[in-house]
């Protein structure tokens, strides 16, 4: 099989609550999403995404993710999509970093690997051991009562994970973390997320303050060292997830910082390989794991499904289900929640089918 073709294409993708709000008051109602078809000479087509979270969230943006598409595309012509080592050593090759955009090529070729052997990626990463999996939400930043009636709202939905969006001023931050595990019972995984918002000083002020209740916290501080300062004298298990980028920073969270677990996104590692690379080293560190993006809709909640549906039971922490969350419903709203708990598609590859005539144009079509 060889690639005759690459599209990028653009779409909207709406919050399905509103306006989302994080630490930092950084908010979005629509992000800026991107699809990439991979084209083959033998009629099977490959789908993969990315879709960021605003440009100040994580170091990258919608326009740098297309241009470095544009390079990478005319790169892989020719290869063979199923050999995802020489797609990723092409892709090295031609461009250091720039794994926003590798991720995107690295999942429509898984796609198309599934495709060509009639199997879900699911059965590629080693086989099903979640036949359906709790899924969680994120809580935008609010006030307390108005963070504790989403809770309330989503449980009454079949969800009761819950990562919750803090990282402002400590003491608020303890107020919203005591509404929202007061919202919930026995049985609600709370995590309060801080995206890196919080200085050591208010890290530590605001883990102090969150002490006795029954949650994890994430990523307090944006670097892993300042993390490891602010959580030094507290018991609530940590959560790294921005700072956590390669294998080392898997160990370093182990060792030095003593996480409990670790979130693994695609876009930051590169694609599907080294998210799956990551998930296996975190579970046989004997860490719990969480496996997402930064947003998006089917084609990305397809990717995630496969890999949480093939995560150790007793490891998987965390998985969204972002079309549960979002209106990017290319692929007619597949694969899809029920009840709080999501599975992967069976069909091949990523098991669902992105309708091209809800896209429009490709904004890139590089082809022989």
């Amino acid at each position: 099989m060889k690639i005759t073709g690459v599209d990028v294409y653009r779409y909207d993708v709406g919050y399905a609550h509103g306006v989302y709000v994080m630490s930092g008051d950084r908010a979005a109602a629509t992000e800026d999403g991107t699809l990439v078809r991979i084209r083959t000479d033998e009629g099977l087509d490959g789908w993969g995404e990315i879709t960021t979270l605003g440009a100040t969230y994580l170091p990258t943006f919608p326009a740098g993710i297309r241009a470095a598409l544009g390079e990478l595309a005319r790169a892989v012509l020719g290869s063979d999509p199923t050999n995802l080592n020489q797609i990723h050593a092409t892709m090295d090759a031609t461009l250091m970093g720039q794994t926003f955009a590798k991720s995107a090529i690295d999942i429509a070729c898984w796609d198309l690997l599934g495709k060509s052997v009639g199997l879900p990626i699911s059965a590629l990463l080693g086989g099903v051991l979640n036949d359906d999996f709790a899924l969680y939400e994120a809580v935008p930043l609010g006030t307390p009562a108005t963070m504790a009636e989403f809770v309330t709202a989503r449980r009454s939905a079949g969800i009761n994970r819950f990562q919750l969006k803090v990282g402002n001023h400590p003491r608020d931050d303890v107020a919203r973390a005591k509404a929202c595990v007061e919202a919930g019972d026995g049985n609600t995984v709370v995590v309060a997320d801080a995206n890196g918002g919080w200085n050591v000083a208010d890290a530590q002020i605001a883990l102090r303050g969150m002490e006795e209740l029954p949650i994890f916290v994430e990523q307090p501080c944006r670097t892993t060292t300042d993390s490891i300062l602010a959580h030094a004298h507290s018991t609530l298990p940590l959560v790294l997830d921005e700072s956590i980028v390669d294998s080392a920073g898997v160990f370093r969270a182990k060792y030095e910082a003593r996480a409990a677990s670790i979130n693994i996104k695609f876009g930051k590692l590169g694609g599907l390989s080294n998210a799956a690379r990551m998930r296996d080293l975190t579970q046989e560190l004997n860490l719990l794991v969480s496996v997402e993006d930064m947003w998006g809709g089917d084609v990305i909640t397809a990717a995630t499904s496969h890999l949480a549906a093939s995560t150790r039971t007793e490891a998987l922490l965390m998985t969204p289900f972002f079309n549960d969350w979002t209106d990017g419903h290319v692929a007619g709203h597949l694969p899809r929640s029920v009840d709080g708990r999501g599975s992967a598609p069976t069909g091949p590859g990523l098991g669902i089918t992105v309708d091209v005539g809800r896209l429009g144009e490709p904004l890139t079509v590089v082809e022989f």
